[in-house]
């Protein structure tokens, strides 16, 4: 199963890499955090971050767990360290970005369906959450928690200077080639110089997989080439067949995040998280998720509209059938 992140034991170090979205692909924390705990206490952290965010549950489990290594930990910000990547980066007893990579930080989003009182306690989750995110960056900054969350609130993006300028980051190296093939557009202030840069290595990658498709095409043998050179006999000309449409690889990428998405949030909804792995690795469509999901509850003999079961629920609030037979779209 593909992951976003990769823990190896060295010599005398270990090198952590997160380079995608932490969470995805139906992989918790927990998998990271089983790893990491192998490392030898001895073993100095190296960690690379090119991540545009992701669950700020797992994150904060990530940093709390680099923080207590008793080696140190030193992060390297490889291209983007955004959203709950950047608090992990926080964690680094020296943190290190190139010239040309991007920090950012801003508030903690969620997605609910249901009540007004659904939708203040997730106000309220939302506040807490925040208070701790703050305190963390002004753990590593030195910088005052009205000051912070006034830079998360605007959707704040530093450059490497800038990161040192406010305490974020250490020190700063030679830029390198920003290789992040996230959908940094869904970013209200994303700079626009990195989505352009982002965009370029798109556009790279998908020409040099149209040229590795003709250089395969090239490769026929010889009778097939001799026989495309031979006249053919006159007939009437017709139009030839328009080529394939084939989606970009970006675009693969994002139609799976979202899946992914949606089948981690309605399992989460329907308090059976531990069911996404399950679904994800079978590529299990969300019409057919949403159904087991109700069949799995049913079959427990929960009681699908007894919110007292169900930890956050208020009294009043829909029942949670209705919540997960009425969700269609994963949050953006």
């Amino acid at each position: 199963m593909r992951s976003w992140y990769t823990i190896r034991a060295l010599a005398e170090s270990a090198e952590v890499t997160i380079y995608d979205e932490i969470g995805a692909y139906g992989i918790s924390a927990k998998s990271f955090l089983d790893e990491f705990a192998a490392l030898p206490d001895g073993q100095r952290i190296t960690l690379r971050i090119n991540s545009p965010g992701g669950s700020v549950f797992d994150a904060v489990a990530i940093h709390n767990a680099l923080k207590r290594h008793p080696a140190g930990v030193t992060v390297w910000i490889d291209g983007i360290a955004a959203s709950a990547a950047s608090y992990i980066a926080m964690a680094g007893d020296e943190v290190v970005m190139p010239a040309n990579a991007f920090l950012m930080i801003h508030d903690p989003s969620g997605m609910v369906l249901g009540t007004a009182d659904d939708m203040r306690a997730m106000a309220e989750a939302l506040d807490k959450i925040k208070t701790n995110l703050v305190a963390g960056y002004a753990a590593k900054s030195g910088g005052s928690d009205a000051d912070i969350a006034e830079l998360m609130r605007k959707e704040t993006w530093l450059d490497a200077e800038e990161a040192v300028a406010l305490g974020f980051v250490d020190r700063v190296t030679d830029p390198v080639r920003i290789a992040a093939r996230f959908d940094i557009g869904r970013f209200r202030n994303a700079p626009p110089e990195l989505v352009e840069e982002v965009e370029q290595v798109e556009a790279t990658e998908a020409s040099d997989d149209d040229g590795a498709a003709a250089s395969d095409e090239d490769d026929g043998d010889t009778a097939s080439a001799k026989a495309e050179t031979e006249p053919e006999p006159a007939t009437t000309p017709t139009e030839p067949d328009p080529p394939p449409s084939h989606p970009s690889a970006s675009a693969i990428r994002s139609e799976a995040m979202a899946q992914a998405r949606a089948v981690v949030d309605l399992c989460t909804l329907a308090g059976l998280p531990q069911m996404a792995s399950r679904f994800l690795a079978d590529g299990t469509p969300i019409d057919e998720v949403r159904a087991a999901l109700l069949a799995a509850r049913s079959e427990a003999g929960a009681d699908i509209d007894a919110h007292h079961t169900q930890p956050g629920r208020t009294v009043g609030a829909r029942p949670w059938g209705e919540v997960i037979a009425s969700t269609f779209k994963p949050r953006g």
